[in-house]
């Protein structure tokens, strides 16, 4: 079945590259049994090879089919590929020699490049591919060592995603320092190893606009970036994390990370959106951090945990200091001084008109609460409630369940213009 295929997909190849042949826009060769059902070949998954010849190629799964019948000689005909794409997640090792082929043929055009296969020997892709006119380089599964960025530069790379990829801090921060015009960067579950002077990661880059982060544990880590819009960590471990930049910082979003010191030192001036989820909370730290951003419209303390147990939210200094805060997302867990102190005072939300408000274990403080905080927004559109509803309920929770939906019920009798919407898990 394999060299039937193989013979068959080189005549339609051919076919395409006639002068005078049809050009479509985009061609899908895929290897099937006389059902119609994808077939393995040789153990590997079934193939599939989605092939623009305009200006894309990419090929999956496997290495039988996906690269020994596209020959280089049919693929110098495509001098103008500026797409390419090598995905090969099952493959535990690939020979190199037909992967640097095809990147030594399609180079010199090459705009957007996803490359994830194992080689032996690894291939290196900043050599193969420095220099260039790249423009988007996504790498997965790979090891990058040795950056020489006078060599190895990428004056045109404006999107870097670098994932399951073992790198040293010396050779990300020369990495970045050899892409002066990017402004994407993702770093994903990295393997990244710090030489014995060097406890800190500094990365610097005057272009990055949007960096996100996720699954990296590291002592220190100092992120330099005047022109940083957006700041996203995830599920990250970190000492101290330090943002130096020019106040340009608009978003910024941590789920799920451990870090002892935070600082985003001046870039909190212009953030419009803050969201903070499964964190541990030093609110008064954390509020200083961003109580500057008079432009704030979206906040969202979600699933958060205060590292001391007598702090709490004050709602009326988030009123008084994001006057034009419009979105409002809260879910900790509740006590009678967060509902007494929180809500104290004859403040007002007065431009919020989506209020998201959860609990992770239902009492009657909640009904509480979502009445205080609804008094407080004259202009309400929406009210989102979110709850967790365990399978297994004692007779306490049912009562408390059944309160609740009742008070609910009168609120919305009295809110006749907020519309009311329920998500429990």
């Amino acid at each position: 079945m394999e060299r039937s295929f193989i013979f068959a997909a080189r005549k339609v190849l051919d076919l395409f590259s006639r002068p005078n042949g049809p050009k479509p826009q985009k061609l899908r060769l895929l290897a099937s049994d006389s059902q119609g059902n994808g077939k393995k070949l040789g153990g590997i998954t079934s193939t599939l090879l989605p092939l623009t010849l305009a200006t894309g190629l990419c090929i999956m799964s496997s290495p039988q089919v996906g690269l020994r019948y596209l020959s280089h000689k049919q693929y110098s005909r495509r001098k103008g590929l500026e797409s390419l794409s090598i995905i090969m997640d099952h493959v535990d090792e690939f020979s190199a020699a037909p992967v640097i082929a095809w990147l030594m043929y399609t180079r010199e055009t090459l705009r957007y490049l996803h490359y994830n296969v194992r080689t032996t020997p690894n291939v290196n892709i900043l050599e193969k591919c420095g220099r260039q006119k790249l423009e988007v380089l996504t790498l997965a599964h790979n090891t990058i060592m040795g950056v020489e960025p006078s060599y190895q530069k990428f004056p045109c790379l404006r999107t870097l995603s670098l994932s399951y990829v073992s790198i040293s801090a010396l050779d990300l921060s020369l990495l970045l320092t050899a892409c002066p015009k990017i402004e994407v960067l993702t770093l994903d579950s990295l393997d990244i190893f710090m030489s014995d002077s060097q406890a800190t990661m500094e990365l610097t880059s005057y272009s990055l606009k949007d960096i996100y982060v996720e699954a990296i544990s590291l002592d220190k880590f100092i992120l330099e970036a005047d022109s940083l819009v957006k700041l996203h960590l995830k599920d990250c471990a970190l000492e101290v994390f330090e943002l130096i930049g020019k106040g340009m910082l608009r978003f910024l979003k941590i789920d799920d990370v451990s870090v002892i010191h935070l600082d985003i030192g001046e870039n909190g001036e212009n953030l419009e959106i803050v969201d903070v989820s499964n964190f541990t909370v030093m609110w008064a730290k954390f509020y200083h951090m961003i109580s500057r951003s008079s432009k704030l419209r979206k906040l969202r303390l979600w699933d958060v945990v205060f590292d001391n147990e007598d702090e709490i939210v004050d709602i009326e200094t988030i009123s008084s200091c994001f006057p034009l805060l419009s979105h409002l997302s809260l879910s900790y867990d509740l006590r009678e001084a967060a509902i007494h102190y929180g809500l104290q005072g004859c403040f007002v939300l007065e431009n919020v008109i989506v209020l998201e408000l959860g609990w992770t274990t239902i009492s009657d403080l909640f009904s509480v609460w979502v009445s205080g905080l609804l008094e407080r927004c004259p202009h309400l559109r929406k009210l989102v409630l979110h709850g967790i509803v365990s399978e297994t309920k004692t007779r306490e929770e049912c009562r408390m369940l059944a309160n609740f939906t009742s008070s609910v019920v009168r609120l919305t009798r009295k809110y006749l213009d907020v519309e009311v919407e329920f998500e429990y898990e």
